[in-house]
């Protein structure tokens, strides 16, 4: 057997791996589905989490599981999986309305400091897309800016030139601010870490041990930023600006 032949038989063979992983992943999920109709909770979370430990991830799967815990009153996994599912799908208003419902199971009530109205346009803006969707946009509006331009440079009618001389100016400038909104996006998912707290009680600290003054104590499901990491502890601060150091077990990254 040659080379080449060697290498078809190996394409082949990830391929049918592939394809086979994929379709158990997707049966899978719908057994998950077929088991949470069936009010089977407990069985829809372990298909759905299986899903996960595939390697497979999606809006849907994070969503499910996340109903699926709150049928069982399991406030932390609840609201972790609602965010998960709110970062792919940002826009989606039914996920949105299902976390808020999980978050008034929380006990803790914080509330968030006031933004000036610009910082909260700007955020609004900035969750329209995902990082991936304000590049995608960011590439549309160049490539668009592009073909008017060269039409506007060639173009012989008058009117014509206008026309695509303001497409032009308009894409460009929509492409610069969308290039902006992309790079913040990135900025955001590099230093923007957050986590949930998973355990019942948490007696947050004013240093990283166990031996140090206790500030403030919250509860399963709140979510919290990550600022910095000291061996088993994490330095987190709360939408009101609070902070404090909380074993790492405490809490699930997002």
């Amino acid at each position: 057997m040659s080379r080449y032949s060697n290498i078809l038989v190996a394409l082949v063979v990830v391929l049918c791996v592939f394809s086979a992983s994929a379709q158990t992943a997707q049966q899978l999920f719908e057994t998950g589905n077929s088991q949470y109709a069936q009010n089977n909770y407990e069985e829809a979370i372990k298909n759905y989490e299986q899903v996960l430990d595939a390697g497979y991830e999606s809006a849907e799967v994070y969503y499910n599981l996340a109903n699926a815990n709150y049928k069982l009153n399991r406030i932390a996994p609840s609201v972790y999986n609602y965010e998960k599912a709110l970062a792919l799908k940002p826009n989606d208003k039914e996920i949105k309305n299902n976390l808020q419902f999980a978050q008034n199971m929380t006990v803790d009530a914080i509330t968030p400091l006031p933004e000036n109205t610009f910082k909260k346009w700007w955020n609004q803006l900035l969750n329209l897309f995902t990082l991936d969707g304000w590049a995608l946009v960011t590439v549309v509006l160049i490539v668009l800016f592009t073909l008017s331009f060269l039409v506007y440079y060639f173009g012989s009618k008058t009117v014509l030139k206008r026309s695509f001389f303001t497409i032009a100016f308009v894409s460009l400038g929509l492409g610069l601010l969308s290039l902006t909104l992309a790079f913040q996006a990135r900025s955001n998912e590099k230093n923007k870490r957050f986590a949930v707290v998973f355990s019942p009680e948490a007696e947050i600290k004013n240093a990283p041990n166990m031996g140090s003054e206790e500030v403030f104590v919250l509860h399963e499901g709140t979510k919290v930023r990550v600022i910095e990491e000291q061996g088993d502890w994490q330095l987190i601060r709360l939408a009101d600006g609070q902070e404090g150091w909380i074993p790492k077990t405490y809490i699930k990254l997002l």
